[in-house]
């Protein structure tokens, strides 16, 4: 699977993430509004975000989200932890998405269900599966999964951060669903 596409929709385009889209990103990134639910409430830190930029150019899998009438970067979204069934022949083929964020004036417009059904058609054509990393009180991205038709699955992940633990919860869009569910029928 390609991991870093060009992918066009009707508002938005996505391409890779590129160093010089640190001032455009760190500039929707700087606003703590963009992290109040997310686990790492911090983020808007400048060096903090500078290690979520860095690791991002360097997993690959990163991409701008670009807002096509203005022309301009609008937020940022990965692709990420690709598996397949050869490295399990027990687990299905999957890739995660996640990683999103979106400047607040795109919050509730649409924006993440073009990105998300973009990223969704382009991964499920060589994947099985989409999963979702989400944090347990992340409501506003939850109910955005809900949303496009992910599943909340019984897979938990527990890591830390700042010395706390935190809890995600895995959501999921197989193949036959996104077929079937209303971000297809929106394609």
């Amino acid at each position: 699977m390609d991991r870093q596409p060009v992918l066009e929709g009707e508002r938005f385009a996505l391409r890779p993430l590129r160093a010089d889209d640190w001032d455009a990103l760190y500039t929707i990134a700087s606003d703590p509004v963009v992290w109040e639910q997310h686990p790492m409430t911090d983020r808007w830190r400048e060096e903090v975000f500078r290690a979520f930029f860095e690791d991002a150019l360097a997993k690959g899998g990163a991409l701008a989200i670009i807002d096509k009438d203005k022309g301009t970067i609008v937020g940022s979204s990965r692709f990420q932890a690709l598996t397949s069934a050869e490295d399990d022949p027990e687990e299905q083929s999957s890739v995660e998405i996640g990683w999103t964020f979106l400047a607040p004036r795109y919050w509730g417009k649409g924006a993440n269900r073009e990105v998300k059904r973009l990223m969704l058609a382009h991964a499920l054509e060589s994947v099985e599966r989409v999963d979702f990393r989400v944090g347990e009180a992340n409501w506003r991205s939850r109910i955005a999964l809900e949303k496009i038709g992910a599943q909340q699955t019984r897979r938990t992940e527990l890591s830390k951060h700042q010395g706390k633990r935190v809890l995600h919860v895995i959501y999921a869009i197989t193949r036959e669903d996104f077929a079937q569910g209303r971000l297809a029928q929106s394609a």
